[in-house]
């Protein structure tokens, strides 16, 4: 019996690992209920990301998502106390910076990342998901089509042999990045049910120092498969 016990405990053990987390933002929005579902690939390893809305014009609408870290500048491990990491402010303009530049907040010290006195709303942040996930979120009703929804998504220290430890060696921000972070995108063109893949659509710059989108990827690798698949569906 204890063994039969054992292994109907661990069969549901493994069926609740496998299922995605689901993650719920802006849910006392009125507007167009809409799932984002994120499948990780083979390099995932606790990345930062974010989810935004752009109007036609590239215009910046409303976060959807952004991981708490970055929306607060607070993390678990931001600062170093008598040889223990503990939990604290720590700046990260590499981060998410096509995005950041995009909401166009520029902070007390003149970064665009969300400042500790200024964080993002409780609304739209949550802990990073370890493993796929579905978002749960809403589309603004003053929202116009057409329109697009964007993740950035940035994967620390995830070197290559072009983006190189030594290759801005003066640069501290960059080497907190690597890779810079990469930019997929969907368009919205009506909002009648439907599912819609995000393509990947270009990269940030490398140590966060503008909002630009730079299209070539061809020194992209492994930042190229953080995820393997994101696909949003109009409800």
């Amino acid at each position: 019996m204890k063994q039969l016990l054992f292994i109907l405990g661990f069969l549901i053990s493994l069926s609740a690992i496998s299922q995605p987390e689901v993650i719920t933002t802006l849910d006392n929005t009125e507007g167009k209920p809409v799932a984002i579902s994120f499948e990780k690939g083979e390099y995932h390893n606790h990345p930062l990301m974010v989810f935004w809305l752009q109007d036609a014009d590239g215009n910046y609408l409303q976060t959807l998502y952004v991981a708490e870290s970055i929306g607060t500048s607070v993390y678990k491990f931001g600062k170093a106390d008598k040889g223990v990491w503990k939990k604290g402010t720590h700046r990260r303009p590499a981060a998410l910076p096509y995005w950041a530049h995009k909401r166009g907040v520029m902070a007390k010290d003149s970064l665009y990342i969300p400042h500790p006195d200024n964080p993002m709303p409780d609304a739209v942040t949550g802990a990073t998901p370890k493993n796929d996930f579905i978002l749960e979120t809403v589309i603004p009703k003053n929202v116009e089509t057409p329109f697009y929804i964007l993740m950035e998504i940035n994967q620390p220290w995830d070197w290559n042999e072009y983006w190189k430890n030594a290759r801005f060696p003066e640069d501290k921000e960059y080497k907190t990045s690597a890779q810079p972070a990469v930019v997929y995108r969907a368009k919205i063109t009506n909002l009648s049910p439907q599912t819609i893949e995000m393509q990947l659509v270009g990269r940030s710059h490398h140590s966060g120092e503008n909002g630009l989108l730079h299209k070539d990827l061809e020194t992209i690798t492994t930042a190229k498969h953080i995820a393997e698949q994101v696909k949003v569906t109009i409800k």
